[in-house]
């Protein structure tokens, strides 16, 4: 009998992604169940050493593969749709639901494969310098510009370019790569020659871009020349089906590399991992079972519900309101969810006890977030609010099941 599985998964700074059709064997795990089915095969995974000598296929060109979730197999349908292609294609999520891994899983399966693929953080690079890392520069056109620089896209020439967190750049960038996108040519800063490109583009955004549309903050051609084929990817709380078998992925890796072995996951945790939202999506829930691996010291996992960040569900009235209104709604939850975890770090951002691992956001974005929102971080620096722990209690029988880690 063979399983198909895919599983969106979190790999330090990169989300990655495989597609792999597995044997099932008498030693796979098939202990998980979730309550909204009558599946009792919800999670099905293979013993790790039978992974090396698993033929991929017909699903050959994904990689990191856990999981089976309906929601996943519609993006990986679309993925194989547009991978052999030239199309440009815009990939739409949340923080934390693998943008990157799927613009990947693009190249690797498009006829660019053998060429560069080059990744772009948008919401990283200055205004003042993302031209010329986006086009390149010549000798002497801007102080500083000491020698000749090749700028990302005529580094993908041939190959692929991914423009992650597109969203963000502004309007005047808008306007120089709308032409690179129609005319398929750019000029250096500073040069006057004109390069001609084959590149293919692959944008990615966890904003609304149509509501920016008519808010004004994006251009309305730009959009169209990038979303010519969309994909949304699905946050985490539509992927509820997923959870404990990311979990139990997530939790034997960190587990490797702290040097701990692991065998039980406590049955109140995971309730407690589906139920929850997930607003950081699998990058927070890889910090989470990293913590509580961490501080696990008898073989069970357990997780502490004051380390989730608690934030009031979407309202669905939103969907009625006029673009502009919904989308400074959206950003003023943003706010406050930024500027309370921001109190409860005492200012701090990066590290472990900073505001981007509790967010469970790169800390890039979060500076990013925090200039565009207009919040002034260094009033938290005098002012933290401390969290109050659990007290410790005693294991039962009942929260060491539904299911086992293999050895």
């Amino acid at each position: 009998m063979a399983w198909e599985n895919a599983v969106l998964s979190e790999d330090q700074n990169d989300v990655e992604v495989d597609h792999t059709e597995r044997e099932y064997h008498a030693d796979m795990l098939t202990r998980a169940t979730v309550d909204s089915t009558s599946s009792a095969l919800l999670t099905i995974v293979a013993s790790r050493r039978h992974q090396a000598n698993i033929s991929t296929g017909v699903n050959d060109g994904f990689e990191h593969i856990i999981g089976a979730s309906g929601a996943l197999r519609e993006v990986l349908d679309l993925v194989r749709t547009v991978a052999p292609t030239s199309s440009t294609a815009l990939i739409e999520g949340e923080t934390g639901t693998g943008k990157e891994l799927i613009a990947r899983a693009i190249h690797k399966r498009s006829n660019r494969v053998s060429r560069a693929f080059i990744r772009v953080n948008c919401a990283s690079i200055p205004d003042s310098l993302i031209a010329s890392e986006l086009f390149g520069h010549e000798k002497g056109a801007f102080t500083g510009a000491l020698q000749r620089r090749i700028g990302r896209f005529e580094s993908a020439n041939g190959g692929t370019i991914f423009l992650d967190e597109i969203g963000d750049i502004s309007m005047e960038t808008q306007i120089a790569l709308l032409r690179v996108l129609q005319e398929r040519e750019l000029e250096r800063v500073g040069s006057s020659q004109v390069i001609r490109l084959d590149v293919r583009v692959l944008a990615a955004t966890n904003r609304d871009l149509k509501a920016a549309v008519a808010a004004g903050k994006f251009r309305e051609d730009l959009f169209y020349r990038l979303n010519v084929f969309p994909i949304r990817i699905p946050p985490l709380r539509e992927r509820v089906d997923d959870i404990p078998l990311l979990v139990e992925y997530l939790t034997e890796r960190c587990a490797r590399n702290a040097g701990k072995k692991i065998c039980h996951i406590e049955k109140k945790t995971l309730n407690l991992f589906q139920k929850y939202r997930w607003p950081g999506n699998i990058r927070e829930l890889q910090n989470v079972i990293e913590r509580a691996v961490l501080l696990c010291d008898d073989g069970t996992l357990s997780a502490d519900e004051s380390w989730l960040v608690q934030t009031p569900p979407h309202n669905s009235s939103t969907l009625s309101m006029p673009p502009q209104r919904a989308l400074r709604l959206r950003e003023d939850q943003e706010k406050e969810m930024i500027e309370t975890a921001l109190a409860q770090c005492g200012g701090r951002i990066s590290g472990p006890s900073g505001a981007a691992t509790r967010l469970g956001i790169p800390r890039q974005t979060l500076e990013s977030k925090i200039t565009n929102l207009g919040i002034n971080k260094h009033r938290f620096k005098s002012v933290q609010i401390p969290i109050t722990p659990h007290p410790p209690r005693t294991l039962t029988s009942e929260d060491i099941r539904p299911y086992d880690i293999p050895h």
